[in-house]
């Protein structure tokens, strides 16, 4: 059987990059290099496409020096990579792409809408599931629609905060502190705060507007953090995973806290009161149906001391780090990384009748 060329697409222009670059070794790793021949092409924070040479080279930062200047064509009549070195220009043809690429300029449709425009096979969800999922006030709106419970919220542009009194007077109208404030377009917890009084919450209102003009200032809950994985949709039924739960080492799961504080740890299958599991797993079936999702997503809940299922956020393309919770569970659930991967890849060639 020939092999097909798979193109691997990390790094990105988003406060994820490096979460990107740790992710897509662990995918890259995983790919059955039978049925596959994986190229690398990395996207600088500066946003150059580059083709790498190997993981090594992503692993040690140098594939930013030594890569090779490569973009994927929107010709749909191309359907390849083209490399470019001087002034010749190789077009290697491409089966289907992975674009294993975390918050904005990659996981919000941006990257899909390429992919759309040249026909090319992709893993994960589409454009209006990516663009929808990513931004956190248009999820709300639309998880309002489902009846499904999610925390109160405050939403606040960039451009009132002009008069940033003004702003948190209505804050403080609707929601009591402590409050969360959240950039609506940033993954990973990139410009989360948590606010006690006035001055934290104005302070993290500009932190928030430093990496998205729309902003939500949420209610906090207390309770079980909560995820859970869900694969399928078009030809395949969608399925959800078990649920794991995060024990942050810091007040909340933020960046560090996710990444770099070895104190924190994901749990499967936690004891969760009541039926509180099952109904995270349905509640995550529907948001995904409801986003138009395909492929992937976790979805994150908060479940409460006396058994209160409630909506946090919907990511359209996990990490896959050593960490990450999307593989895991699912490992959890005897399916091994590469038959995931192999799965996933397999669901995005049946989109296009491959």
């Amino acid at each position: 059987m020939e092999r097909k060329n798979l193109v691997a697409l990390f790094g990105g222009q988003s406060s994820e990059h490096e979460v990107s670059c740790m992710s897509v070794r662990n995918v890259a790793a995983n790919i059955d290099k039978e049925k596959y021949n994986v190229l690398l092409v990395g996207i600088t924070e500066g946003g150059r496409w580059l083709k790498v040479e190997s993981a090594e080279e992503i692993a040690d930062g140098s594939w930013v020096k030594s890569g090779t200047r490569a973009v994927l064509s929107p010709d749909a009549q191309d359907q390849c990579l083209l490399v470019i070195n001087g002034s010749s220009v190789q077009k290697i043809p491409v089966d289907v792409v992975f674009p294993v690429l975390h918050g904005l300029y990659g996981e919000d449709g941006t990257v899909q809408g390429i992919l759309e425009l040249a026909r090319i096979p992709y893993v994960g969800c589409g454009v209006l599931a990516s663009a929808v999922s990513m931004d956190k006030l248009s999820t709300k709106i639309l998880v309002e629609r489902l009846g499904i419970r999610q925390a109160a919220y405050v939403p606040v542009m960039k451009e009132e905060l002009s008069d940033p009194e003004a702003v948190c007077r209505r804050v403080e109208r609707e929601l009591s502190y402590p409050v969360f404030i959240k950039p609506s377009n940033a993954g990973s917890s990139r410009g989360v705060s948590c606010a006690e009084n006035r001055a934290a919450l104005e302070k993290g209102l500009l932190e928030a507007a430093a990496h998205d003009r729309r902003i939500l200032v949420e209610e906090r809950i207390v309770g079980h953090e909560i995820e859970c994985a869900v694969y399928g949709s078009g030809s395949e039924p969608v399925q959800a995973s078990g649920v794991g739960e995060i024990l942050a080492a810091a007040d909340f799961y933020d960046f560090d806290s996710k990444y770099y504080n070895s104190e924190s740890r994901t749990v499967t299958d936690p004891s969760l009161p009541g039926n509180a599991a099952e109904q995270v797993r349905e509640a995550a079936v529907k948001i995904f149906k409801a986003v138009d999702g395909y492929g992937l997503a976790r979805v994150d809940f908060f479940v409460e001391q006396e058994g209160g299922v409630v909506f946090n956020e919907i990511n359209t393309m996990p990490g896959f780090t050593a960490i990450s919770m999307y593989p895991m569970l699912w490992e959890a659930r005897g399916i091994s990384k590469a038959k995931l991967i192999d799965d996933l890849i397999t669901h995005a060639l049946k989109r296009y009748g491959r």
